[in-house]
């Protein structure tokens, strides 16, 4: 049995806490303990906010040099949002060099992705980037 996260919201939860009560007799009827969390749902970032976010990647990677480089839209959203989180750590990579850990988008709130945007416009401005969607 896999571990699953059940969310409810005001429109499901009945049916959705039918479905979480059943799981949770699944692993007790198998013998096995089931732990339950309650908490907060945070919406992860918008698909709006996912291509803002990716426009914005690709402008800074076709405008900006950064010490010399041009960098990749993917590396522009790694160094956001290491920046943002300053949680990232760097370890020896196999073959020499170093990899930079913990810089992913993927996991960012709504209101985090609206701060790393807003990093991202002030970041722009002091360097004239043209932005490619109108509204970032």
């Amino acid at each position: 049995m896999t571990a699953q996260a059940v969310v409810l919201r005001p429109e499901n939860a009945p049916n959705r806490w039918d479905f979480a009560w059943k799981k949770v007799c699944e692993y007790l009827q198998h013998d096995k303990p089931v732990m339950v969390t309650i908490d907060e749902f945070k919406s992860r970032r918008s698909l709006e906010q996912n291509r803002k976010l990716n426009a914005m990647c690709g402008d800074l990677a076709e405008q900006v040099e950064w010490h010399g480089q041009m960098l990749s839209k993917d590396d522009w959203r790694h160094m956001f949002v290491a920046a943002y989180r300053k949680e990232q750590r760097v370890v020896p990579g196999f073959d020499g060099g170093f990899i930079v850990l913990g810089a992913s988008s993927r996991g960012l709130t709504v209101p985090e992705c609206m701060d790393v945007i807003e990093m991202m416009f002030a970041f722009g401005a002091e360097r004239q980037v043209q932005w490619s969607d109108p509204n970032g």
